[in-house]
């Protein structure tokens, strides 16, 4: 059975389904989805670049800042690095032998640990950092699943709620309410969770959270002036319908967003809002750092970033969807504003977002980024390697259409912006 054969049958006995619904079956369906398949999504011979493919320097600049983060906290003798969302496990390789080879106090003390939820990426990590586990530096985080569901009657069920609702960590989808294809009802359902891969008698330890390119492609709720979109099918094909909002998707627009004029789209993601609460709640003490493309509610009020979905095939953008399910990335871009209300409802304190080039630029300054030419050689090597640095760090690559969301708990902000990754936030 194909992957739009499954969602065609779920349409069937379930009535039209919502748009996150669809996203999270043409991304994490266990078997067939996007992120479960053994295909080569990332880099040159997949469909698009992280910036782990790009060079090495960014998890070496990251490691550079997480052992800056451990002294911040003291120094202690642990500390756990929890990535979300590790992909492959490149940025955790980079970060982690450039740890040992440049901080090996830091890497002493360190504990790093991958919470993922695909079978066929989780068995990668394990392939990719195969030093790192059978020495115990590295560890995937334990994740369950746990769905539930209340209301009138159950919208969705069964196996369906086993896979992933997070590109590599869980989210949780919260009420449905408004009329479906079988009448009105209202479904809570849970996705799978993690937790720390620490013990539990050792859960006080400071933590870092990292996420890059995390956010983005968590199943997302898609609104017009029509409603809520719903999909449908008729004769093979999807068919889009509306609903009526619910008070969840409102209220959000109310607060994080903008009501949609016209026939525009905008995108509601409460899959991700949620999921920032879950990972930030894991804090008790430490910093978690989420790098992503995205935006605030003041640049959509100034009439940009509104129907941002996005489809990737061989690093070709479609605007369509439903082309090819379970073959195709889907992302949207991520909202800030939402995600720092989010972890400020944990009481975790928020910095001002920066952009990745304002955020490497400061890592990278004191050494003049020494971290990426010092293994090179030639004149060559040297030149190849500006190349893709520059595609990190400048407004015509990655520098300015990612950003840096830093928020910390138990870490007193003065200290905080002491960090070199936020030195060059302050300037003007």
């Amino acid at each position: 059975m194909t992957l739009r054969q499954v969602i065609e049958q779920e349409i069937r006995e379930r009535g039209p389904i919502p748009f996150s619904r669809y996203m999270e079956l043409c991304l994490y369906h266990p078997e067939l989805g996007y992120y479960s398949r053994h295909a080569e999504q990332f880099g040159k011979a997949g469909d698009f670049y992280t910036s782990s493919d790009v060079h090495a320097v960014f998890g070496r600049l990251l490691a550079r800042q997480f052992e800056e983060i451990w002294q911040l906290l003291g120094s202690p003798e642990r500390i756990e690095v929890l990535e979300v969302g590790p992909g492959r496990g490149l940025f955790a390789q980079d970060a982690l032998d450039w740890s040992e080879k440049k901080f090996p106090h830091f890497f002493r003390a360190l504990c790093y640990s991958l919470a993922e939820n695909s079978p066929a990426l989780r068995q990668r990590l394990q392939s990719t950092l195969r030093r790192h586990f059978a020495s115990g530096k590295a560890s995937l985080a334990p994740i369950s699943a746990t769905p539930s569901e209340t209301g009138k009657s159950t919208l969705w069920t069964g196996d369906a709620w086993k896979g992933s609702t997070g590109k590599n960590a869980p989210g949780e989808l919260d009420t449905y309410e408004g009329t479906t294809g079988k009448g009105t009802t209202s479904v809570v359902a849970k996705g799978p969770s993690f937790g720390r891969a620490l013990a539990p008698g050792v859960r006080c330890e400071p933590v870092i959270i990292f996420a890059n390119e995390f956010f983005d492609a968590l199943p997302v709720e898609v609104v017009s002036s029509q409603g809520a979109l719903r999909i449908s099918a008729e004769k093979g094909h999807f068919v889009e319908t509306w609903a009526p909002l619910s008070s969840k998707e409102m209220d959000f627009l109310d607060r994080y967003s903008v009501h949609p004029e016209g026939d525009e789209r905008i995108e509601v993601p409460l899959i991700a809002q949620q999921s920032m609460t879950r990972i930030a709640s894991c804090m008790e003490r430490g910093i978690l750092v989420a790098i992503d493309y995205g935006y605030t509610r003041q640049e959509q009020l100034a009439g940009r970033h509104r129907g941002t979905l996005t489809a990737f095939r061989q690093h070709s953008v479609s605007a369509n969807p439903y082309e090819a399910p379970g073959e195709q990335d889907i992302t949207a871009h991520v909202n800030f504003t939402a995600l720092a209300a989010a972890a400020e409802q944990t009481a975790v304190y928020v910095h001002p977002l920066l952009t990745q080039s304002q955020f490497l630029m400061g890592i990278g300054e004191a050494n003049q980024f020494a971290d990426a030419f010092e293994e090179c050689r030639l004149p060559q090597e040297r030149a190849k390697i500006a190349l893709q640095l520059k595609h990190l760090v400048t407004p015509s690559g990655m520098g300015e259409s990612f950003h840096v969301l830093l928020a910390a708990k138990g870490v007193d902000a003065k200290d905080l912006a002491g960090l070199s990754g936020l030195s060059f936030a302050s300037r003007p």
